[in-house]
Parts: C-alpha cells; structure tokens; sequence
C-alpha cells in the first residue's frame, strides 16, 4: 500500500508516495500515480532519502 508524506501539504498531490514490498521500496509520483513507479533496493532509497534532504536531487 502506497503512502504520502504528511509534508505534501493540504491537497495531498505535490509529493511522491512510497510503499515497502517484500525486497524493494516503490516510489511514484502522487499526481500521476497511474504512470508508473520506480522500485529500489532499501539501501538505493536510503541513498535517494539522503540526496533528497541535501537537496542534491536534479530539477530538469
């Protein structure tokens, strides 16, 4: 089951949603749900956790 963070604010669609599966975590993006998902190691996601709060993430 999916799940957004309680920082996406009040409509609830400017944040990705993640769920934790049995070998991976599986992130998608909450205004676009139906468009897929990534799926990464949880060592992979701890990484893009960390890159994300350092704010070394690419905006293009």
């Amino acid at each position: 089951m999916f799940r957004r963070s309680s920082y996406s604010g009040m409509d609830g669609n400017n944040c990705v949603e993640v769920a934790r599966l049995a070998a991976v975590v599986a992130v998608r993006d909450s205004k676009a749900p139906e468009g897929g998902q990534v799926a990464l190691s949880p060592a992979g996601f701890g990484r893009f956790l960390t890159a994300a709060k350092g704010d070394r993430l690419s905006r293009s």
